[in-house]
């Protein structure tokens, strides 16, 4: 088991920047690729970004290409989605996700393949 708790969500204008961290306990966090998703209200989750195992590798959704930056420390449990220039469309709850891939380089977009999940944070862009 793998429990994974979000936190850095709030209200911020057109424009501004918030940073989300996702904090796991349980099993080693090192065996698992970490995404996030969001799903805003009346809309199906969607994938956000993703980094691998080794952190060496990132994919985002076309979304937030260029604004969104995922990392990690995996000395601290820890993964962040940094978010920059924020729009209203970016209004959502954002989670945490944890994949068991076996690659290291292994980075999936599909929710289906993620099997422990926080329980959100709200992120609402106000313009």
């Amino acid at each position: 088991q793998v429990q994974l708790v979000e936190s850095g969500g709030g209200l911020v204008q057109v424009g501004g920047s918030l940073r989300l961290s996702c904090v796991a306990s349980g099993r080693t966090f090192s065996n698992y690729a970490t995404g996030w998703f969001r799903q805003a209200p009346g809309k199906e989750r969607e994938f956000v970004a993703v980094i691998s195992r080794n952190g060496f590798r990132t994919r985002y959704a076309d979304s937030v290409k260029g604004r969104f930056a995922i990392s990690r420390d995996i000395g601290k449990n820890t993964v962040w989605l940094q978010m920059n220039s924020l729009k209203p469309e970016d209004t959502a709850v954002y989670y945490c996700a944890a994949d068991p891939v076996v690659a290291m380089w292994g980075t999936s977009t599909e929710s289906h393949e993620y099997d422990y999940w926080g329980q959100g944070t709200q992120v609402t862009v106000s313009s």
